[in-house]
């Protein structure tokens, strides 16, 4: 299906944004140093059903910021989203977070709740939210110090390894142990240029944001939480259940793992429609 760039002008920034299909509006949000390009398949699954609309945050990729962005702020972040949502004229929207892109669903819902229908929140590292968040909070910590000290390569190599990323197909996370297409090479060269902004200024202001659960509880939209199959007894499991326990609300299982949307796109948009469907009942 065709799929049509743009950009939105907004104070400080020219967002790039994807869209494709018809139908009720579908807002993806990239997590981390993600950006639309890594949403490809999966947009292709669902264009049939939704207007789907995938973009690069402010900080990664094809957007433009004007001047220096400093520390990821996490208000702007939801303002962006809420702006794109409006611009398209096609809200309430779904939503669709995943990663650190939940935590910026969360956001978005709690302030901008007449912008939104519903939320699929997938695997959002929703570290403040655990009982006890002192050890992820220092792994957290110890992270972005080996980026300090030892630089991007070194720093990535062990969010890697406390990830679980095996590298097979995660264009958006690591380069695949097989000969990639053209848009997949070309998506992964574009996303490890956004490390070093995520590892300097992201990862620390989106696995520490503490979601407004007041508001999102009392708020009109209904919020899923997603969690992948196969992150069982992943931190970012316990994270996601911590989320759904203080939104009251039963985690959903989901096909694959933190980027199950790449390796099972079909089965992951099947999953994604019966959860929006399913919120809205």
């Amino acid at each position: 299906m065709a799929v049509k760039s743009s950009m939105l002008k907004l104070p400080g920034a020219q967002i790039y944004y994807e869209t494709q299909g018809a139908g009720p509006l579908l807002l993806i949000i990239p997590g981390g140093p993600q950006d639309a390009g890594v949403f490809a398949d999966l947009a292709d699954r669902l264009a049939d059903r939704y207007t789907v609309a995938a973009y690069d945050p402010r900080g990664n990729s094809r957007t433009l910021a004007e001047g220096d962005l400093g520390d990821l702020d996490m208000d702007v972040q939801g303002d962006d989203a809420a702006a794109l949502i409006a611009a398209l004229g096609k809200g309430p929207a779904y939503v669709f977070g995943t990663s650190g892109g939940a935590q910026i669903a969360f956001n978005l819902a709690a302030r901008h709740p007449d912008r939104v229908q519903a939320v699929v929140a997938h695997e959002p590292p929703a570290t403040m939210l655990l009982s006890d968040p002192a050890e992820a909070i220092a792994a957290d910590r110890d992270l972005h110090e080996t980026y300090l000290r030892d630089g991007v390569e070194a720093a990535m190599a062990k969010f890697f390894g406390m990830a679980g990323f095996d590298g097979e197909g995660d264009q958006g996370q690591m380069p695949p142990d097989f000969e990639p297409s053209a848009q997949a090479a070309e998506t992964f060269e574009r996303v490890s240029g956004n490390f070093e902004y995520w590892l300097a200024h992201g990862m620390l202001p989106l696995s520490l944001y503490r979601p407004d659960i007041e508001r999102l509880r009392a708020g009109k939209p209904r919020i899923v939480v997603a969690i992948g199959e196969e992150s069982a007894g992943q931190p970012i499991q316990a994270m996601g259940v911590a989320a759904a326990e203080k939104l009251g609300v039963a985690p959903v299982t989901f096909p694959g793992d933190h980027v199950g949307f790449e390796q099972h796109s079909e089965a992951f948009a099947a999953a994604l429609d019966r959860a929006f469907k399913g919120a809205i009942a």
